[in-house]
């Protein structure tokens, strides 16, 4: 019989709208202000710290409505964002370096719903408020830094090999290095063409000098490779600052699009991601006199440094260690509660520090602060020009031969100790970055587009909703419980969805899908019409109606989905929240338009003898 659907159709097309409905629920429930709490690394919060939370928050008179100790993390939840700030200032300021304070916005789902994975759709900088940074990546200082390792490499290299050489710099192009005989030219031309195949070797047997430069393809390694690095090394550091559904993306050949939902203390954000702090292990030199180096004659192997005091310290040129080989970092008090960062180092390091200080035990070793700064100056490509800021923040006697884990002191404060091993455990940039545009998004500005865009939906789906039950009556009714239940199902399926967020593009392409949505029931419906026109009859009308029309929703749709899966493929942030919820609609609406139509037009009307239709 014509136009009668298969009762496990009609309960798929149920199931499928309530499980939608389901997990679109939660968004009706909102969110509540709260503070979340974590422990940075190797520190972990417990029913301690949850005890000691309540108690502080009690006696300052900060009202919170729960207060639970999830996964590791204390949240606390407030009925106002008044209270909100309060706490975040007061636990910042007691906790001290050993736990993350940051500022959330808690879903109030009920439990029963949360078990079963319910969510509230994640919502974008700029519906939720926060700060957005494009950096770029300095990549001449990427060049430079590279440089400079070859200039070691280049050296330790040579003196395995005994090889003897006079000299070994940076030219303007790559390396050069200066030998004493062609003898000891030839060989190392020949050893280093074997172990770096990647740069360019010319020989001057006139000067005794090898020039090694860097090939383009290695150039564009380097570039490629800082840039990388810089946005892992960034992620890390957003981690710490405990934000919520950070972005953090690549843009072109050197910028980095940082969106940081819900930051408010945009300072300390941009002093964290900013920095590119790291340390060096350098032994004291104790065989010059400090007196001729403060009078400028100093030692070719030796620098004149300074700490923060401003008492000098002649070190030597020569790194033990960087801080490349650091994988984890924590600050904690000493036995005489003076601040300290404890440093734990890789295989590589701990065995590299290992031979650095084992014919060393009983000398003093300086720890180097770096630091690179911008400048006013731009270079010829109009790139901001870094200094390199040395200050040594601590001079101590190896006691014993260092490995993996030892500790540094001489920080300063235990702030200065924490954001030290924030630094360091986090990984030093490969390349100054610098911010060369920043936009901050106010929570009322962000709670203001939430519900302009709001209206807009509303707006439309209203104006469609009149239009559709004017024009095509009866079926309208049907089109317009079709249209519903695809809202529901984008908003579920995009709360389901981990990585989704709605952005005020993405509502824009919620409103889009609206119209869409109609459209393939308009095609429908003007087809039916057609055919009872030509003198079908009411079920032949309705089943040629579908089956024609079906060819011709389904190429609109397709082509409009590869359109929208290419935005989200070479898109960024408000962008790909357009792609998301466009592609979530098109797959929606086709289901709604189609098939929910379908099981609800031969439910009320298939099978039927009617002489005609309310279309």
């Amino acid at each position: 019989m014509l136009n009668k659907s298969p009762l496990w159709k009609t309960l798929l097309v149920i199931f499928v709208v309530a499980i939608g409905a389901l997990y679109a629920s939660p968004n009706l429930y909102g969110e509540d202000p709260a503070v979340q709490i974590s422990g940075l690394r190797g520190v972990e919060a417990d029913a301690t710290t949850l005890d000691t939370i309540k108690s502080q928050l009690d006696q300052q008179q900060v009202g919170f409505s729960s207060i639970a100790l999830e996964q590791g993390q204390v949240l606390v939840r407030f009925k106002n964002t008044e209270n909100q700030l309060k706490a975040r200032d007061l636990l910042d300021d007691s906790l001290g370096g050993k736990y993350s304070v940051a500022l959330n916005l808690t879903p109030a789902t009920p439990e029963w719903l949360a078990g079963i994975g319910g969510t509230p759709m994640k919502r974008g900088l700029d519906l939720s408020g926060g700060v957005s940074f494009t950096m770029e990546v300095n990549m001449n200082e990427a060049i430079v830094k590279a440089q400079d390792g070859m200039v070691g490499d280049f050296r330790s290299d040579l003196r395995n090999e005994k090889i003897r050489y006079r000299s070994v710099k940076k030219s303007t192009n790559g390396i050069d290095i200066q030998f004493r005989n062609a003898e000891d030219l030839a060989q190392a031309t020949s050893y280093l063409k074997r172990r770096n195949r990647d740069l360019l070797f010319t020989e001057n047997e006139e000067t005794l000098t090898l020039s090694a430069t860097m090939s383009e393809q290695k150039l564009k390694e380097i570039r490629e490779y800082a840039l990388q690095q810089n946005i892992t090394i960034i992620r890390n550091r957003v981690n710490e600052l405990g934000v919520a559904e950070p972005l953090v993306q690549r843009q072109g050949q050197k910028n980095i699009i940082i969106e940081l939902p819900g930051v408010q203390d945009t300072a300390k954000a941009k002093e964290i991601l900013n920095a590119t702090a790291t340390i060096e292990f350098r032994m004291v030199d104790q065989e010059s006199d400090l007196g001729n180096a403060l009078n400028g004659r100093v030692p070719a192997s030796s620098q004149l440094l300074y700490d923060r005091d401003g008492r000098p310290t002649l070190v030597k040129k020569r790194i033990m260690l960087t801080g490349d080989h650091i994988v984890d970092a924590g600050s904690s008090f000493d036995e005489y509660s003076r601040p300290q960062v404890n440093i734990t180092l890789d295989s590589p390091g701990g065995s590299k520090f290992s031979n650095a200080t084992k014919n060393n035990i009983g000398k003093p070793m300086a720890t180097v602060f770096i630091e690179y700064k911008p400048t006013e100056r731009k270079d010829s490509e109009g790139n901001t020009i870094f200094e390199k800021h040395e200050e040594i923040i601590s001079v101590a006697t190896i006691q014993a031969r260092l490995g993996k884990s030892f500790r540094i002191t001489g920080a300063g404060s235990q702030q200065e100790a924490h954001n030290l091993a924030l630094l360091l455990r986090a990984g030093a940039l490969i390349a100054p970055i610098q911010i060369v545009e920043e936009r901050t998004v106010g929570p009322s500005l962000g709670a203001e587009n939430v519900e302009l865009g709001f209206q807009a939906i509303v707006g439309g789906f209203a104006l469609v909703f009149i239009f559709m039950l004017i024009y095509y009556r009866a079926f309208g009714v049907v089109a317009n419980l079709a249209l519903g239940a695809n809202l529901i199902l984008i908003v579920g399926v995009m709360s389901m969805i981990p990585g989704a967020t709605l952005t005020l593009p993405g509502m824009a392409g919620i409103v889009l899908t609206v119209g869409m949505a109609v459209d393939a029931n308009v095609l429908i419906f003007e087809r039916i019409r057609e055919e009872l026109r030509e003198g079908k009859s009411v079920q032949q009308a309705i089943h040629q109606g579908y089956d024609a029309a079906f060819s011709t929703i389904l190429d609109a749709n397709i082509t409009t989905l590869i359109a929208a899966i290419i935005l989200y493929a070479v898109g960024t942030g408000p962008i790909k929240g357009f792609a998301i919820t466009l592609s979530i609609g098109i797959v929606t609406s086709m289901f709604t338009a189609i098939v929910g139509t379908r099981t609800v037009v031969n439910a009320v009307w298939g099978g039927k003898r009617l002489d005609k239709l309310s279309i």
